[in-house]
């Protein structure tokens, strides 16, 4: 083929976008509709936990839609990162909903349902045989870490992609994938040069965000070709320039002339971005470098605790230059009125100060300026629900009562937006693994495919 088109919904299924720019996508007649689902950007909790962070509603409407017109077009559509986490729980909340509305729509097709969860026992064997590569910053893997996991994936490459397409699949609901995945494994699958392939599809994973006005719930049409690649906005209101693209080229890269995957990496360094007409770009120049090994990156979450905070604000400027000692005298007045059984070990309490530091700690270059007013977060993160609600009360009262030095009022230190203060809000959750593991490019069992007549 000449060329190959792709539709990209949006940045994150359940963002939303615009229906006219999905069917102006269909009616260039593309060989596919992607749409990425997923991200670790959340945080663990969501994996931990098998839910997602965008609800039903939001998902539902971005699934009916593209389901509808995608089906109605026999153009696939390909789904990645189900549920945001992409563990199984996840996946199957997101086929629930794809199942629903085919029946509630009287649509037929073929389904591909690819599995990204990993046994945690085939993860600690790889360990063993130093297979596992810590991400950077990142200590190395344990064995309790892995076997103390709530789940474990893979962020699957374009193979099972590819192979589930090649299965004549007319909907791929993939678990946690990598962004590029979804959009690059049909272009590869066809021939077309990797390099260009996995470059588009990092732009396109994200929707109309390298378009102006960036748009994450808008859609983009990506059209790949012998040497080179095109990608514009599919509303009429927005445009690509060099400049957007080549500034979302870099979009979470820790290199900007590199751009990792399992099958490989891409070189960027001779990479040109030209504008072809108001809303189009032209890229041309990117090269795929095969990997000596194939890795996929694993990532898993565990049950730290349970956690209860409080928000407030201060406006008191005494109040706000003494929140260090406040902080020091509430957790000694907290040690000493636990109730026996309890011990510092039983909870972490934390404290954060929006509009002095808490975004950059200590590392903040203007902490030295006394802001005017600061929001306070108290935050109690304890082994069960009871304890970090008793140890958050207990911190609260003391924070709000507590006296310093220079203190002329009797009134209290915080100012609350809610009654009730206090949020008992459930599981926390940490990242247990992050880290890459070797893998044979040729096994297929890693991510498994169930096919099924819906």
């Amino acid at each position: 083929m000449e060329e190959l088109k792709i539709v990209a919904l949006n940045g994150c299924l359940g963002y939303g976008y615009e229906v006219k720019s999905l069917e102006a996508g269909l009616a260039l007649a593309p060989a596919m509709v992607g749409g990425d689902a997923g991200s670790t950007d959340a945080g663990p909790y969501y994996l931990g936990s098998g839910t997602a962070l965008v609800k039903r509603e939001q998902v539902r409407r971005d699934l009916g839609q593209a389901l509808i017109r995608a089906r109605a077009a026999r153009v696939p559509l390909v789904i990645g990162s189900a549920g945001m986490a992409g563990g199984e729980p996840n996946l199957q909340w997101v086929r629930e909903i794809l199942v629903g509305i085919a029946r509630e729509e009287g649509l037929h097709f073929k389904l591909a349902t690819i599995h990204a969860e990993i046994n945690k026992t085939r993860v600690r064997d790889a360990l063993r045989d130093g297979a596992i590569t810590p991400m950077d910053d990142v200590p190395p893997l344990t064995e309790d870490a892995v076997m103390g996991s709530a789940r474990i994936v893979g962020q699957m490459g374009t193979e099972p992609f590819a192979r589930a397409l090649a299965a004549g699949a007319d909907v791929v609901l993939a678990g946690r994938s990598c962004d590029t995945a979804i959009y690059a494994a049909l272009p590869i699958a066809r021939g077309y040069d990797p390099g260009l392939a996995l470059h588009m599809a990092k732009i396109m994973e994200c929707g109309a965000q390298c378009g102006i006005p960036l748009a994450p719930n808008d859609s983009l049409l990506g059209v790949i070709r012998k040497d080179h690649f095109l990608v514009r906005p599919l509303a009429e209101n927005r445009i690509c320039t060099p400049d957007s693209v080549a500034a979302h080229t870099m979009y979470e890269q820790g290199d900007p002339l590199t751009i990792h995957e399992p099958e490989g990496r891409v070189d960027l360094s001779e990479a040109e971005f030209e504008q072809v007409d108001r809303q189009t770009v032209r890229v041309h120049g990117s090269k795929f470098i095969p990997t000596p090994r194939y890795r996929i990156k694993l990532e898993g979450a565990r049950l730290l605790g349970y956690r209860a905070f409080t928000i407030a604000g201060v406006r008191d400027a005494a109040v706000i230059q003494n929140l260090d000692v406040i902080a020091d005298t509430v957790r000694a007045a907290v040690r000493r009125n636990l109730h026996k059984g309890i011990a510092d070990g039983h909870f972490n309490l934390e404290f954060r100060y929006y509009g002095r530091d808490a975004v950059l700690g200590d590392l903040e270059p203007l902490r030295h300026i006394p802001p005017r007013e600061v929001g306070v977060l108290i935050e109690v993160v304890a082994a069960d629900q009871l304890t970090a609600n008793y140890v958050l009360s207990l911190a609260r009262s003391s924070f709000l009562h507590c006296p310093f030095e220079g203190r002329k009022t009797t009134a209290g230190n915080l100012a609350f937006p809610f009654s009730p203060s206090d949020t008992a809000a459930g599981e926390v959750y940490e990242f247990s693994v992050y880290h890459l593991m070797d893998v044979n490019d040729a096994d297929t069992s890693l991510f498994s495919i169930d096919y099924e007549q819906v």
